[in-house]
């Protein structure tokens, strides 16, 4: 794993520059964000195709689904808590419903958003979204990924919600690599547990794999970035062969990566499985890292969470 760092934020504005420069059908609303979310690299490039909204976030989804219903594609964006939250109705009646191609990419997701606290901690959006049909739920592990999924939604047809951090998070993938949706990545290979990490807690799971093969457990590392549809084929090469398996997402673990694969293991395979995320509750203001500490979102959280799992898979094996 790299030690660079980089925003997810920055390289979602990149993609979308570029976007503005090759593809005229693009248009990028905002609702009084634009600096935070870095739309206003697209406005830059084509000011023309550039709509702000204010503090709209439902009329901005309603200006959306308009511009996507005369043949556009449309990005909206804002903060996770407004835009899963605050025009979920909007979302739900006039994106979802009528399958309009409609991008809604949102940022300062989770409990890193740190000291802006628990009203501005989105924790609960993967599970409003995955839940309304005909959407797609996407959450890149790093910059580089953002960057590649951008311009992958960008042409994809249909409802998008991508989820993005505040902060700069470690680098885990490859410059320039191609994202396809449903797909998943494999970026350890083990035999003992199955690591599935999405965003940033990829890394995480990177981090945990290491310190566990120092006591002889060979984790392997999924990195899952679309949420919804979940890549099913991957998880099951992977779990036929460990045997039990952890997530770890900056999210609750009600409604989240943890349900989705929880969901599937019931249909298909009921091994052991332990879901690191947020414990049915808010965020409070803080010290991202501090806060990861205290929500039990750490690296070595993870890694506690195989040995359990490994534990679990031993006793049904006696």
């Amino acid at each position: 794993m790299s030690e660079m760092r980089l925003s997810q934020r920055n390289y979602y504005g990149k993609a979308l520059a570029e976007l503005a420069a090759r593809d005229p059908n693009v248009v990028v609303i905002d609702a009084d964000l634009a600096d935070s979310t870095k739309t206003s690299e697209f406005r830059k490039v084509a000011p023309e195709r550039f709509i702000e909204v204010g503090i709209a976030e439902q009329n901005m989804i309603g200006v959306a689904s308009g511009l996507a219903a005369s043949g556009k594609t449309v990005f909206a964006s804002t903060f996770a808590v407004f835009a899963s939250g605050r025009c979920w109705e909007q979302i739900r009646q006039a994106v979802a419903y009528p399958k309009m191609n409609v991008k809604i990419v949102a940022t300062h997701c989770g409990i890193s958003v740190g000291e802006d606290g628990a009203s501005h901690q989105a924790l609960e959006d993967i599970a409003i979204m995955r839940a309304l049909p005909n959407m797609t739920v996407i959450s890149p592990a790093d910059a580089y990924e953002a960057y590649a999924a951008t311009i992958a939604i960008a042409e994809f047809d249909g409802p998008v919600y991508m989820r993005m951090g505040r902060s700069e998070s470690p680098v885990v993938t490859r410059e320039y690599t191609d994202f396809i949706i449903g797909k998943a990545s494999v970026l350890r290979e083990g035999e003992d547990v199955t690591l599935i990490g999405a965003g940033q807690m990829v890394s995480f799971c990177l981090e945990a794999a290491d310190a566990l093969l120092e006591e002889g457990i060979v984790a392997e590392v999924i990195n899952m970035p679309t949420i919804k549809p979940l890549d099913k084929g991957t998880l099951r090469m992977s779990l036929m062969k460990t045997g039990c398996s952890v997530t770890a997402e900056e999210h609750s673990i009600i409604g989240g990566l943890g349900s989705a694969v929880a969901d599937f293991l019931s249909r298909e395979m009921p091994i052991p499985l332990e879901m690191i995320g947020t414990k049915d509750t808010f965020g409070e203001s803080g010290a991202p890292d501090q806060l990861f500490v205290k929500y039990g979102l750490t690296s070595e959280d993870i890694a506690e969470a195989a040995r359990r799992a490994v534990g679990r898979k031993k006793e049904l094996r006696e």
